[in-house]
């Protein structure tokens, strides 16, 4: 098995995918709170749903990937590495295109932008979807990070980049990070797998600016109100390609977890780990014996990590899991079984909500949890 720097397109090929079954079909996780916790279905009927977040007005906003598209791009653009390649995409479907939805503290979803583009790998690869990745609030403005865009994707019309949702529900691209990244690459970009627009997963928003990270590059950015965009970190000089994935702020630095490689390569130990960017731009151990964590949230002062599934080597259905974060190692487990969560946050009343059939499912599978503790 090929050792994979993909954060989406992988996936299929590490659980053994055959023909043609889809991912939504694997054995169903039996999710598990544990001692003192209690879980819920929160909200129901997303398509791929990816990063959480609060707003102002208390709601919470998901970011959808959608459900792909059949536009080739091959011969008029340079194609991704590997064999995700060659993605398919949609532009502006209403049926197929990612969106953000709106879910009130009652569960009651409604959608705030959609037809958004939306792109899928190969079926070699599962025809696994992505879209918008991620949602964060600056200044009161909801902004969205759009992840399955680009040529590369089968989009050739919109980039990758951060957007901002209008009052009137249309957007406004104010950053373009497939450009930014053809003009600024990375040390150490992935060979096997390399994708030319990137594979932006998580967005953070402090002080007024947004923050997007990129897992296939292996790069933290910066990106103000105006759309100007310079690098944080690279994060491929000073960790390898090591798959960032996941991102929080507290006491003055920068939380990055990571999802890994996976194959023999990844061995048979917790190998993943949270990270902490410091001022100089070095990076310390913040928690190890992690993996494939996908979401960091902190409740008060204490960090969490989502993790994708807890099986070293690659992820098997049912097996993701939150996990308290601890300097000396993984401490309480919070909630186990999770199917392919995806996304985390942590609402006003201190209850984790975290996305679930996040990959590789039909229309409307997508699940938001709320996992409380007592």
């Amino acid at each position: 098995m090929r050792r994979s720097l993909l954060v989406l397109a992988v996936l299929a090929c590490i659980l053994g995918v055959e023909g043609g079954q889809a991912l939504g079909k694997a054995p169903a996780g039996k999710p598990r709170a544990h001692a003192g916790v209690s879980m819920t279905v929160f909200a129901s009927g997303f398509n791929n749903p990816r990063g959480l977040k609060f707003g102002p007005d208390g709601n919470l906003y998901v970011a959808e990937g959608g459900l792909g598209g059949s536009h080739s791009t091959v011969g008029d653009c340079t194609q991704a590495s590997g064999a995700a390649a060659p993605y398919t995409g949609s532009t502006h479907s209403k049926t197929l295109g990612s969106r953000i939805s709106r879910v009130t503290p009652s569960g009651h979803v409604s959608t705030v932008v959609d037809s958004l583009p939306s792109s899928q790998t190969s079926a070699a690869l599962g025809s696994l979807v992505s879209g918008i990745s991620a949602v964060a609030f600056a200044h009161h403005n909801l902004y969205g990070l759009l992840a399955g865009a680009g040529c590369s994707h089968g989009v050739p019309g919109v980039p990758n980049g951060v957007f901002r949702v209008r009052d009137d529900g249309t957007i406004k691209m104010i950053a373009n990070l497939s450009r930014f990244q053809r003009n600024h690459p990375v040390a150490n970009p992935p060979v096997e797998d390399f994708e030319p627009d990137g594979t932006w997963y998580s967005m953070a928003s402090l002080d007024g600016k947004l923050y997007p990270m990129d897992s296939n590059h292996g790069e933290l950015d910066r990106v103000t109100r105006k759309g100007h965009i310079s690098r944080v970190s690279d994060i491929s000089a000073k960790l390898g390609h090591n798959v960032p994935t996941a991102l929080a702020f507290r006491a003055g630095t920068w939380k990055i977890g990571n999802l890994g490689v996976f194959g023999p390569p990844d061995g048979t130990t917790l190998n993943e780990k949270v990270w902490r960017l410091n001022s100089s731009g070095s990076f310390a151990v913040r928690g190890p014996g992690l993996e494939q964590v996908v979401s960091l949230a902190f409740r008060k002062d204490k960090l969490f990590a989502l993790e994708l599934s807890n099986t070293p080597g690659g992820p098997t259905p049912g097996t993701g899991q939150i996990v308290r974060v601890r300097a000396d190692g993984p401490g309480r487990v919070i909630a186990s079984g999770l199917m392919f969560p995806t996304g985390m946050t942590v609402g006003p009343d201190g209850a984790f909500y975290v996305s679930v059939n996040g990959l590789g499912f039909g229309a409307g599978q997508g699940q938001v949890l709320r996992i409380t503790t007592g």
